[in-house]
């Protein structure tokens, strides 16, 4: 049995006010053009969410309001800039608290801790040209699913995984690739 994993980091936030919390910052234009993109992607690419976990953090929810909107996030304060090995528990805590174990979770936060669960999970015979370019950066508005061969998200450990789908928003439309 496998379980899918998703991975969404939040969209471009917004500097504009030096003297607002970090917590508290939104997106900018630019980040709400690459939520509505990747959000886009993320509804052709065709997987079911059962569950959608995400940081309450305003640039997080403000991202899935523009790109998911279809979907109701659990809020998980601990996903604030948390690290993989939080993300991990807060997944497997999620899915123990649930009705039905679910079999496709999508998680919504920060980096660095969404790239480091990524290189945590997969393995290294399942290293492959995605992983390479996902282990070199995970920009803004990255959207990636790993296949994880357990039975449960008990299971859940380092090495379990392969990376199956990476996309950034510069992957579909070059105008969101990086500013110089």
């Amino acid at each position: 049995m496998t379980k899918i994993l998703g991975l969404l980091r939040h969209a471009k936030s917004d500097w504009d006010d030096a003297a607002q919390r970090d917590f508290d910052r939104g997106l900018n234009d630019r980040g709400r053009r690459g939520a509505q993109l990747i959000g886009e992607h993320i509804r052709k690419h065709g997987i079911k969410w059962d569950s959608l976990i995400a940081s309450p953090a305003v640039r997080v929810s403000a991202t899935l309001e523009e790109g998911l909107p279809e979907i109701t996030p659990a809020y998980d304060k601990r996903l604030y800039l948390a690290a993989s090995d939080t993300i991990l528990e807060a997944v497997q805590d999620h899915a123990v608290q649930a009705d039905i174990e679910p079999d496709t979770v999508l998680i919504s936060g920060h980096n660095p801790g969404l790239q480091e669960v990524l290189l945590d999970l997969v393995s290294p015979a399942h290293e492959n040209d995605l992983f390479k370019e996902a282990s070199v950066k995970f920009p803004t508005a990255t959207f990636a699913v790993l296949e994880c061969n357990i039975d449960s998200w008990a299971d859940l450990k380092n090495y379990c995984a392969k990376l199956i789908h990476f996309a950034r928003p510069r992957d579909l439309d070059p105008e969101l690739g990086p500013e110089f």
